[in-house]
């Protein structure tokens, strides 16, 4: 018998709408945060495709220019800082209009003046042709002339260089008879067949312009000469061995100084052990820009052994990118590891697309920072005006970004997105990213490092793989040597070339005239 109202349990019935009404709002909570972790996962994917996208097909240039069309007042309000900031930092004003000058340009559209015609290089030979007018001009007078230049090529030539040595009988006082004749000139390699201007060449095409040797032999075959790839591979093998002594040498200069930026880049390598695929072996790189002098050193793996070693005595400062295998350095007497800003500014370009508002406002602070930097190089600063310009303009700025990424990181550091995973990059790393400021000596970032980098990243798509491990560190020695001429403005084939013409007439004792920071180019001179 169905009850009557009076008889109906209301507080019962009301616990049970309680009961169904908490259970419904927790699902909907659970519901609310799965659908989080799937938007956030969908971003990080997102975010993933994007950079590799970028990677295959984009731009790797990392200059960061605000939204197209957006006015000086625009711009000088999305760089100013709040008031308060700007009392407690004291910001330059020099500063950031220095910033403000540079990003208008840049975004300005003005049309450039037409440069002109390119004017050719006086240094290059000149084949003058007369060309005469057809009409007679018998008595005229001559009042100048038009001179038209097209530069022109001829294609290199190969050529043997004979040397012919006369030879005589003597005859000496016991009856018997000797033969005289010339000696030939002194080289580094003697037997081989391969003129040091035809070995320099080849080392140059490969570790400079990035030509594969087995490209080059194609070329000399249309020329008419085959060369056997075992040939010149002992050629190279030979050569770069000779030059393990002046590679000796740059290594201790360059490891000689104070400061010391660091990098490393991936090679592949053929192994015997992995019959079918090839070995990661890595290139540390070190640059000394004080001497500018750029070192390759050559380690089968991206451990810790590798730094370890070769900088077991080093004494100074080691800027690096943060990876983990530099941290054992900073706990060493004698050593200040800091961090490379470049690496920082990185993390935040990545982050523009998912975060534009919070990425654009770190990069302007960056970009503040890269504007001190623009006015010490363009101003010749050295110094203790190096470092009063920093504590004056870059220090404040420095103080609001780590402040304003102290403030946001907790309300975003469980997203995990890219602006979040930027900041988590920057923020424990803080103090070793800011030790630029304290000495002259020292730069903002390691991108020199990463400039000596890119032509190994270019070679190796070319070629593919060194041969061995031994190649490989053949080809960190000659990497080392002629990163550094680039360095100097050395054209590397006349220095490669003079130094294989002469390095048997030096000991270890005085081969650092060798160097390319102490080459000193002499005239042509002949091999007879």
């Amino acid at each position: 018998m169905q009850g009557t109202p009076s008889d109906i349990d209301y507080k019962e019935l009301y616990e049970q709408q309680l009961a169904r009404l908490t259970e419904l709002k927790e699902q909907h909570e659970q519901q609310l945060s799965l659908e989080a972790d799937l938007r956030e996962q969908v971003a990080a994917l997102t975010f993933e495709l994007n950079q590799l996208r970028k990677m295959v097909f984009g731009s790797r240039r990392e200059r960061f220019i605000p939204e197209p069309g957006i006015t000086k007042a625009e711009l000088q309000m999305a760089l100013d800082l709040d008031a308060d900031t700007i009392a407690q930092c004291k910001i330059s004003a020099a500063t950031k209009v220095e910033y403000i000058r540079t990003r208008a340009e840049v975004t300005a559209d003005k049309p450039k003046a037409h440069p002109g015609r390119m004017k050719l290089p006086d240094h290059l030979r000149r084949e003058t042709i007369i060309l005469k007018p057809e009409a007679d001009v018998t008595g005229l007078t001559k009042i100048g002339e038009e001179v038209t230049e097209i530069l022109d090529y001829i294609p290199p030539e190969l050529y043997v260089r004979q040397y012919i040595r006369p030879k005589y009988a003597a005859a000496l006082s016991d009856g018997f008879s000797t033969v005289i004749t010339a000696s030939l000139p002194g080289r580094m390699m003697e037997k081989c067949m391969a003129g040091e201007g035809l070995l320099a060449q080849m080392i140059v095409d490969k570790y400079v312009d990035h030509l594969p040797i087995h490209r080059q032999l194609q070329r000399y075959e249309r020329m008419g000469v085959h060369i056997a790839q075992s040939t010149s591979n002992d050629w190279f093998r030979t050569t770069l061995n000779h030059l393990s002594s002046l590679y000796e040498a740059h290594k201790r200069l360059t490891l000689a100084i104070g400061y010391l930026g660091a990098d490393e880049t991936p090679i592949k390598v053929l192994d015997d052990d992995k019959k079918g695929s090839t070995h990661k072996g890595f290139y540390w790189v070190y640059h000394n820009s004080e001497q500018k002098l750029i070192l390759f050193d050559y380690r089968p793996g991206r451990g810790r052994e590798g730094p370890d070693d070769i900088l077991k005595d080093f004494q100074g400062y080691l800027q690096t990118d943060g990876y983990s295998a530099y941290e054992d350095f900073g706990k060493r007497p004698g050593i200040i590891l800091m961090h490379c800003m470049a690496h920082a500014r990185r993390k935040f370009i990545d982050a523009l697309q998912n975060d534009r508002a919070m990425a654009e406002h770190a990069l302007n602070l960056f970009g503040q920072l890269y504007a001190v930097e623009r006015k010490i190089k363009q101003g010749g600063l050295s110094g203790d005006a190096v470092v009063e310009l920093r504590r004056q303009e870059a220090s404040p700025v420095l103080t609001t970004l780590h402040a304003w990424m102290q403030e946001e990181y907790p309300k975003i550091q469980l997203k995990k997105s890219p602006i979040a995973q930027a900041m988590a990059y920057c923020l424990p790393r803080w103090e070793k990213l800011c030790i630029y400021t304290t000495d002259a000596r020292l730069q903002i970032d390691n991108s020199s490092v990463e400039n000596a980098i890119r032509p190994v990243a270019i070679g190796r798509k070319n070629y593919l793989f060194a041969g061995s491990h031994e190649a490989a560190q053949r080809a960190a020695m000659i990497y080392s040597l002629l990163a550094t001429c680039k360095l100097h403005d050395i054209n590397p084939y006349e220095w490669l070339r003079d130094v294989l013409q002469r390095m048997h007439l030096y000991t270890t004792g005085n081969i650092e005239a060798l160097l390319p920071q102490n080459w000193v180019k002499l005239p042509d001179w002949d091999m007879d």
